[in-house]
């Protein structure tokens, strides 16, 4: 296990996997506010530091049932990739099935299978990703080397990366309570600064937030949603990032915490190091 998580492809697989993670997204074409302030209910007492703590406390939590879905907006057309998994938040592990949007003029029996999608201290694994890649190779992808960490290229934003980006959370105001999948939870809304995120994120994580916030995205922030339960545990975010050709809504939801999580990584072996066809 320990050697698979030292495994680095050589510049030439690194070059075409961040080729594969950029071609994914391809496929499917510290303030409070005032309002905050006058309320009486507790989660309103200090917003912005709440929502800043939402990673620590998934830290505490340990794993949890992970559903992503991300939606894209360009021209007028509009598509939704999907995923379900599991995450250890302790060690930064997680897997998700990805499901991408059929081709509208494809058949059922055409159907795309999920791809695989491996997390791993800041890389991403992809199995039938197509493309030109073997169904049985994976794809390795540092994700520091994309230009938005990975923020919505991979089509899946890695869920301890969703609450780390909450550590930048500034205009920060309590909206209401409210339910998520039938559990109690504070709604908060803000911007997160993907620089000021950066600095206090986890050493696996913080590289890509970097790349974020120095290449991939508006200095403005991102806005964000997110719900927080009694224990301070994120249930749900939603964070809107503006892109070249439009927008992109992320969202990531958390349930069943403590669930097992079982992830073995790809050996050396098994990582294509070829060429990704391009679309």
């Amino acid at each position: 296990m320990g050697q698979q998580r030292r495994h680095r492809g050589r510049a030439a697989a690194a070059t075409a996997a961040t080729a594969a993670a950029m071609g994914l997204m391809a496929l499917t074409t510290g303030c409070v506010g005032g309002g905050a302030a006058a309320s009486d209910d507790p989660a309103a007492r200090d917003p912005a530091g709440t929502v800043r703590g939402a990673a620590d406390s998934l830290m505490r939590a340990g794993s949890s049932k992970a559903r992503t879905s991300m939606e894209m907006a360009s021209g007028g057309t509009r598509v939704t990739v999907t995923g379900e998994g599991t995450y250890d938040f302790r060690r930064r592990l997680g897997r998700l099935d990805v499901v991408l949007p059929q081709d509208p003029a494809g058949s059922s029996a055409e159907r795309r299978p999920p791809v695989t999608e491996l997390m791993s201290d800041g890389d991403l694994y992809m199995k039938n990703r197509g493309a030109g890649v073997p169904a049985d190779k994976w794809v390795h992808i540092e994700t520091a080397s994309l230009s938005d960490g990975n923020l919505v290229t991979g089509g899946a934003t890695d869920p301890l990366v969703a609450a780390e980006l909450l550590r930048g959370a500034r205009r920060v105001t309590f909206v209401e309570r409210t339910r998520v999948d039938g559990v109690d939870v504070a709604h908060y809304r803000g911007v997160a600064d993907l620089a000021r995120a950066a600095r206090p994120a986890s050493k696996e994580h913080g590289p890509a937030l970097r790349a974020a916030a120095g290449k991939g995205f508006s200095r403005a922030g991102v806005p964000f949603d997110a719900y927080l339960d009694e224990e301070g545990r994120l249930r749900k975010v939603r964070h809107r990032f503006k892109v070249s050709n439009g927008t992109v809504a992320s969202t990531t939801s958390l349930s069943g915490f403590g669930a097992p999580v079982d992830v073995t990584l790809p050996a050396g072996k098994d990582i294509f190091a070829g060429k990704i066809a391009e679309r």
